[in-house]
This record gives C-alpha cells, sequence and structure tokens, in this order.
C-alpha cells in the first residue's frame, strides 16, 4: 500500500540533474513539508502547482526516504511532457507506474564491452553503505596518486540516482570522476543493466583507475541476519573478482552506534565476508588509537575466522579524513559525522588507501615506462 495526498507547491529550492526540491503545503497538514520530484519523470514542477504526493515514508518516520514524492503534476490539462525521441530500448523501474526508458552502456558502447579484456588487476571498493563513498574515494585519491574513481551505484536502495546529494558534492569536490547506474537504478552519467556491465564501462568508457560500488541511499535492514539490502555488496565482490578486477571490501565498523549488532564490526560485514563474499579479498582493517577498540575489531574479523579465507591488512584511514576536511566536504553516516564515528569514517577511508595504493601499481604494471 502507498498513502497519496494532494498538496500545493510552495516554493521551489535545490535543484540537481534529475532531481528538484520543493516545499509543499497539504491539506489539513499545519506545516510546509519537503518533497522530491524528479522532473525526467514527471515533467517541470513550478511553484503553485498541485500535485501528488506519496507521502507513506514520512508517515512510517523513516530517515533517508523522509521527503514526499512527487507522483505526478495535476495541472487540469494533458500531463504529457514535451515529445522528443525516446534515448533506447532498456527500461527501468520496470512494471511501476513510472518506468523509464535510458540508453543503456550495452547499446550505446557495446563493442567496447564485448571486446573487453576484463577489469584486469582493476582494485573495486564494495562499500555496504552509500555514505561511506565519500571517504573511500578520498582516501582513493590521496594514496592513488589522483587516481580516476568512478562509482557505480547498485539498485539495492534508492533507485533514482539523482535522490544522492553526496553523489553531485563529490563530483563537484573533484573525488568522483564519474558514474554509473546499474540495475534497475537510474540517473547517472552512464546506464548499465547489471553490476558486471557497470564496472566494465566504468574500466572501458569512463577509464576508471579505481571503481567504487555501492548502494545509493537509503538501504534497508531488518534487524536478521540476511533480512538487509548491504549483503549484495558480498555479490558485488565475487562479481569484481569475476571480471579480473582485484575486489576490496570496506568495513562497516562503528563504536558510535547503540545497536549490539552494529557496534564494532557490523554483523553484515561479518555476514558479507564469511558467507556471501566467495572469493579471496584483500581487507583493510583500520588503524585505531584505542586499543581496546582495535582489539574488538581483531577479535571480531578471527572469531568468524576470516583471516582463513582472506588476507586482512591493517591501513590507516586517516588520510582519507582529512582529504575530505580539506576538500571541505561535509558527510555524515546514520546521522553522524567523523568527529562522532570516527571508526566507520576510518574504515571506508582504509579501504579507498589501499585500493589506491593498489591503481598505483596496476598503472605501473600497464605503463612500465612511467
Amino acid at each position: 500500500m502507498i498513502r497519496l495526498r494532494r498538496g500545493v507547491v510552495t516554493a521551489l529550492g535545490e535543484a540537481r540533474p534529475g532531481a528538484h526540491e520543493l516545499e509543499v503545503a497539504i491539506a489539513g497538514a499545519h506545516h510546509i513539508a519537503r518533497a522530491i520530484a524528479y522532473p525526467d519523470l514527471v515533467g517541470p514542477v513550478t511553484a503553485g502547482d498541485e500535485v501528488l504526493l506519496n507521502t507513506t515514508a514520512v508517515e512510517l518516520g523513516l530517515g533517508t526516504g523522509g521527503v514526499h514524492l512527487v507522483v505526478a503534476v495535476l495541472r487540469g490539462v494533458d500531463p504529457a511532457m514535451p515529445e522528443q525521441p525516446l534515448p533506447g530500448r532498456v527500461m527501468k523501474a520496470r512494471y511501476t507506474p513510472l518506468q523509464t526508458v535510458v540508453a543503456s552502456v550495452e547499446e550505446s558502447h557495446r563493442d567496447a564491452l564485448e571486446g573487453s579484456s576484463g577489469l584486469e588487476g582493476t582494485p573495486v571498493v564494495c562499500a555496504p553503505l552509500h555514505s561511506m563513498i565519500a571517504a573511500v574515494a578520498a582516501g582513493a585519491k590521496v594514496a592513488g596518486e589522483d587516481a580516476r574513481v568512478i562509482y557505480v551505484m547498485t539498485d539495492g536502495a534508492a533507485l533514482a540516482g539523482a535522490f544522492s546529494r553526496l553523489v553531485v558534492e563529490l563530483r563537484d569536490a573533484g573525488l568522483l570522476d564519474g558514474w554509473i547506474t546499474c540495475g534497475q537504478a537510474f540517473g547517472g552519467e552512464l546506464e548499465a543493466v547489471t553490476v558486471w556491465t557497470g564496472m566494465l564501462a566504468a574500466k572501458e568508457v569512463l577509464g576508471a583507475e579505481l571503481i567504487v560500488v555501492a548502494d545509493g541511499p537509503g538501504n534497508l535492514g531488518t534487524d536478521t541476519t540476511w533480512g538487509v539490502s548491504a549483503l549484495a555488496s558480498g555479490n558485488a565482490l565475487n562479481a569484481a573478482a569475476s571480471l579480473g578486477g582485484r575486489p576490496v571490501p570496506a568495513l562497516r565498523v562503528s563504536f558510535a552506534d547503540d545497536r549490539p549488532r552494529h557496534r564494532g564490526v557490523s554483523h553484515h560485514t561479518l555476514t558479507i565476508l564469511s558467507k556471501v563474499c566467495l572469493v579471496e579479498t584483500n581487507v583493510p582493517v583500520p588503524v585505531l588509537e584505542d586499543e581496546a577498540e582495535r582489539d574488538a575489531v581483531w577479535g571480531a574479523l578471527r572469531a568468524a575466522k576470516l583471516e582463513e579465507r582472506h588476507q586482512l591488512v591493517e591501513v590507516a584511514g586517516e588520510p582519507a579524513v582529512a582529504e575530505l576536511e580539506r576538500r571541505g566536504v561535509r558527510v555524515r553516516s546514520m546521522g553522524r559525522g567523523a568527529a562522532e564515528d570516527p571508526a566507520l569514517f576510518l574504515a571506508a577511508g582504509a579501504a579507498g588507501v589501499l585500493a589506491g595504493r593498489m591503481a598505483v601499481g596496476t598503472r605501473r604494471w600497464r605503463s612500465p615506462t612511467e
């Protein structure tokens, strides 16, 4: 079920490619609410327009999804958008009322994908949270000597890529050099049907020296072992290895999270690395100054017998956190910044630093004269 309400746009807010934030007045409500419209799906929106809103997430009190979504603009006339040639033949958000057609890399760059020799050692960082891509990218830029970093957004969380403010901020800050939406996710600079073609396009079309794979904002957890969208990052590690890449998992570590299942090393990370990921990886373990926290992290990894399956490497993530600060990027994860939850950011940064070092090595291997 969904909850639908009518509202009137009272003000236009921030606009970014593919998304427009709004303020809306809803009949019977006593305050102005936030909403977001995707003009590619519903057409342009202006102040004074009456809109049909999906209010379900707000009524449930959800965090990341806590804005109303514009389903349609109600102007009393045919809402058809201006006629223009359709860009391709691949449908995303399939069989929903707002399914949309995109030009996929499988159509536009078929020869490059089919002729690809694979990732050829390109490091691929797979992160369980969207917010972690910031520290991953920052660490990769510092340790990778400004390597080209491409983000591949999977479809386990937000499908609309434009929902992410973070991607735009990281592109503007020079920490991401391009991004691709794959699966049912849409709105990236390139579109791919699968995570495999998404990674291949990152390398063959956008020139990636390092790839970051993660969901968009708002992934879903259920306080169960298997009912969490973050587990798909384990499949992404497998996919990276199948293409000849070097998979690098970003650990979810926190000592600020009150929930026992996420304190220390998250149980999701332990499940991913012990039961979902079927290939050996280099696991970056963040350097933590607090000896008790360090012991807790290593103890959890060893208790899960991950040293028997993977190569565990202690890596300093601080350069990534410092680089975010230097570039003025203020990112929060679960409502907390790096000062409130340093272990989370250091773990993500460590993954970027390790992958950046790998990228430098791969660059030298491919161009030995440099």
